[in-house]
Order: structure tokens, then sequence, then C-alpha cells
């Protein structure tokens, strides 16, 4: 990187796990002078930058304080127009809920360069790393990515006919989650699985039916948690690694 123009880098930092960083992603992050970074995102990233980094924990949790995005906003354009090489860490993918549109738009009207560099979804990732495939050619040959941060603004009817389906930022809302779904005809049958700290070493999945999956995760907290349901999850016990 160059030290005479600034420039902002928005980086998917992926799931979790250092291990999930893509190559492009932590070279940027050892060469960054500012870091402003999301609060899911690992520990383990923040010992990649130089030690004279700027660090910056803007938060951006669900029901957890954070920082106004405008004032995220103005903190990037801020220290890019200084000159500083600045990256945006953010959990995931930085276009997968990952509100970097509002980001992009503030720096190009400001006038500063900036690059977006891709990084796994924890929407593709928790499935597979609990051995949930979202396609199969019998069970499943399509599925659907939704927040359920908002469940009024869902067309449910549509959501329910979908046969796989992953839903982050639910877990909050899982029992309103599987009311929905019930309501509008899927089968109280329909496997599904929660899977809380997606590539983290403290991972856990919990699977049920949508009937009892209220029930079996009772009294735990669910965040952060991606949500899988659909007939696929029932491949779970079989594609488990043995480690």
């Amino acid at each position: 990187m160059s030290t005479q123009t600034g420039k902002v880098y928005i980086v998917g930092a992926g799931p979790g796990d250092l291990d999930y960083l893509t190559v492009r992603a932590q070279k940027v992050l050892m060469q960054a002078e500012v870091l402003v970074y999301d609060a899911l995102v690992d520990a383990q990233l923040l010992q990649l930058v130089p030690t004279n980094c700027c660090l910056f924990d803007v938060g951006k949790r669900g029901g957890k304080p954070s920082t106004k995005q405008a004032e995220i906003n103005a903190l990037l354009v801020e220290k890019c127009q200084q000159g500083k090489q600045v990256v945006r860490l953010k959990s995931g993918d930085p276009f997968i809920f990952g509100r970097s549109t509002a980001e992009i738009q503030v720096l190009k009207s400001s006038g500063c360069n900036f690059e977006v560099i891709p990084g796994i979804s924890s929407a593709l990732a928790a499935p597979l790393l609990a051995g949930i495939p979202l396609t199969d050619p019998v069970l499943s040959r399509c599925f659907a990515v939704f927040s359920a941060h908002e469940p009024d603004e869902l067309d449910w009817e549509t959501i329910s006919r979908i046969e796989t389906l992953v839903i982050l930022m639910g877990g909050r809302n899982l029992e309103e989650i599987v009311s929905r779904l019930l309501r509008f005809g899927r089968s109280a049958k329909t496997p599904i699985a929660v899977i809380r700290w997606a590539g983290h070493p403290k991972q856990q999945v919990w699977t049920a039916e949508l009937k009892n999956v209220v029930q079996v995760t009772s009294n735990v907290s669910l965040s952060p948690s991606v949500i899988v349901v659909g007939e696929v999850v029932g491949l779970h016990p079989y594609l488990q690694s043995i480690d």
C-alpha cells in the first residue's frame, strides 16, 4: 500500500476463525494504518495489524450498543482524507447484510478511493461447517438466504415454499420464525438446525424439527447464529467431520 494517498479497504473477515480469512484480506490488514472493525470480528484478526495501527471498535451487533452509521461514515472519510490506509473490517462478506452501500456512497461523494474485498459469508460457511449441504439432487434444488431481523417485512408465504432456508440474525426471533413458517404450510416435522458461533472453536449445533426447536433451544443464547430449515438438515449426522 502507498502511504501517500488515502484509501479505504472494505474487507470481509469471513465467519470467524483466522483460517477462513482470504489471502488478500490478510495482506491488507498487515499494512493497515487505521482499523475500523465490527463486534463479531474475531480477536485473532486484530493481531495482524501493525503495532502502530489505530483501532476503532464500532460495535454493529444486534441488540448491543454500537456506533451510529453516520459516525462510522465520517470516520472513514476523515482518516482517508488524512492519507491513511484504512481497513473497514466486517464479519462475513461486506455485501451480505454488511451495510456497505452507505459507506461506499459517502466515500464516493467525498472523493475517497476504496476497494471492496470479499469474505466468506456465514450463510454459506455455517451450514458447511455443520455438515449440512444447502443443495442436494433430491432434497434441495435451491436455497434462499434472508435476515429475520425484521420478520414483518418478509413475504412468509413465498419463503415457506422454498426447499432450503438460511436465516441470519434470527436467534432472538426463532419462535416467530417457526410460527410464520407453520402458518404458511411448512410441515411441523421439517428439520431445522441452529448453528451458533460457526467457524469458532466454541461452535455449537442444535438440530430438531419445527415443532420442537424452541423447546430444544430454550434458556440458551442463540446469538450469533445461522438457522437452516429444510430436509438437508437430516444429512447432518452423516456429513460431520470425524474430529
